[in-house]
């Protein structure tokens, strides 16, 4: 039999600690949203904890789903953001021989292949997400909310690396664990099945560290380009302020309060010192604008 539960009440999750003689502690791990992803044996019931995820609104939502896999039975308790497994179930009844090879151990293999195949789709659209910032990423006028943006983004890969990386031990559990505590569950050819898993397992982790190195150079390179922008800025500044500064210098140089300077009582004096003024500034301007400071 297999029991799928989502968000049970406390009283039914009881009746079914009762009927089917499950640890406490595994029934009080599976109440919980936030348990940690594992896998544990009580007496003649294995205990796995796997986290869940769906992308809602441009953000994961997590979840959880406790799996009680005994030798006639499996209980899935979902939690929080998570797909229904009525595919798995369709899937299962498509293949009565290898349930009745396996038994509840290939439900246990299609609920997780069918978690781990929903993981790969969050990337992809993590991806065109971050496709559709280019534009955004390589100007260089500084947005505050790009930044922020792509922050949100390595924050989110994050966290659903550190959702995926158990599923890894958990699939060496059932890979090189000894086969003959696991005989109760499932026979023996079922582990190649599970090192299918593991396969799309490494195949997401390697989608997730990709995404995020794509995201880390994205927010280096927006940086870097913002940079450049600014440093134009800075260089166009800096070339005014030099042009602007041969009249300062000139002009402050007769604002001195001296009684006997030459020039004072030359007649073209006033024309020549601002034909200097205008053709100092105008060479001045020529050369940074070939300098391409301007």
């Amino acid at each position: 039999v297999w029991i799928g539960l989502f968000e049970p009440p406390s009283g039914v999750l009881a009746e079914v600690q009762r009927e089917f003689g499950l640890h406490e502690l595994a029934v009080e791990d599976a109440a919980l949203n936030h348990s940690r992803a594992k896998v544990e044996s009580y007496e003649k019931t294995l205990f796995v904890v796997v986290r869940t995820a769906q992308l809602m609104n441009h953000k994961i939502e997590f979840g959880s789903t406790a799996l009680f896999l005994g030798e006639r039975f499996l209980i899935s308790v979902r939690q929080g953001a998570s797909v229904s497994y009525s595919s798995v179930r369709a899937h299962c009844e498509r293949h009565p021989q290898k349930m009745k090879q396996m038994g509840p151990g290939y439900v246990l293999h299609g609920i997780l292949d069918f978690i781990v195949d929903n993981f790969l789709p969050i990337t992809q659209q993590l991806s065109e997400q971050l496709e559709e910032l280019e534009g955004d990423i390589f100007s260089k006028t500084y947005n505050p909310d790009t930044l922020h943006y792509l922050y949100d983004l390595k924050s989110e890969l994050i966290k659903l690396r550190l959702a995926v990386v158990p599923l890894r031990e958990i699939c060496g559990y059932f890979l090189y664990h000894d086969h003959e505590d696991l005989a109760t569950y499932f026979p023996t050819s079922a582990i190649p099945y599970f090192r299918d898993i593991q396969d799309h397992v490494l195949g997401t982790l390697d989608a997730i560290e990709g995404q995020s190195e794509v995201l880390r150079l994205g927010m280096d390179t927006h940086l870097a380009l913002v940079g450049v922008g600014q440093n134009e800025i800075v260089k166009r500044l800096a070339s005014w302020a030099g042009i602007l500064a041969v009249p300062t210098l000139m002009t402050s140089y007769y604002g001195m309060n001296f009684a006997n300077m030459p020039e004072l009582h030359w007649k073209y004096g006033y024309f020549i010192w601002m034909i200097l003024m205008v053709l100092g500034s105008t060479i001045l301007y020529f050369k940074l604008k070939r300098a391409k400071w301007l």
